[in-house]
């Protein structure tokens, strides 16, 4: 199943899909295996493996490569700064679906709530009269019996 609840079709491709063997892989992103295998060890970009423990890489992870190459020579961060950086994107992303998740779970309360009130104002009997509460004031009304007239 994927994030929206479906089924997912186990020969679809998603850019998560491990197919890049690491010479493929490091064409792609312009790197030598050698740096990849580097990447790896020091856990900045971690391809899945295969049964063989062979390294498998995902679309993804090619664009992480690059952006990890990018960072490096055009930014001048070293790799622990990469890391870090690459952390981080990784726990906004994470803290971004948890949001839409909640987002949407209120949502889901909010129309269940409508709905059971909806289904509680048609319960109403129509025949009634709405109570409205008379106001308290603080005013003395003196009371003093009419005297009868004596003939």
């Amino acid at each position: 199943m994927d994030t929206s609840g479906r089924r997912r079709n186990p020969y679809e491709l998603t850019e998560e899909t491990p197919v890049y063997v690491i010479s493929v892989a490091a064409q792609l992103s312009g790197l030598h295996p050698q740096t990849l295998r580097q990447y790896d060890r020091l856990g900045l970009v971690s391809p899945d493996r295969t049964a063989g423990r062979g390294r498998r890489y995902s679309a993804r992870d090619i664009e992480l490569l690059r952006q990890v190459q990018a960072l490096s020579q055009d930014e001048g961060i070293n790799l622990a700064g990469i890391k870090r950086i690459i952390e981080l994107e990784n726990q906004v992303a994470a803290l971004q679906s948890r949001v839409a998740e909640l987002g949407a779970a209120l949502d889901g309360a909010a129309a269940a709530m409508q709905q059971r009130e909806a289904a509680v104002h048609a319960s109403y009997r129509r025949d009634l009269v709405p109570y409205q509460e008379v106001q308290q004031t603080s005013a003395l009304v003196v009371w003093r019996p009419k005297r009868q007239q004596q003939d």
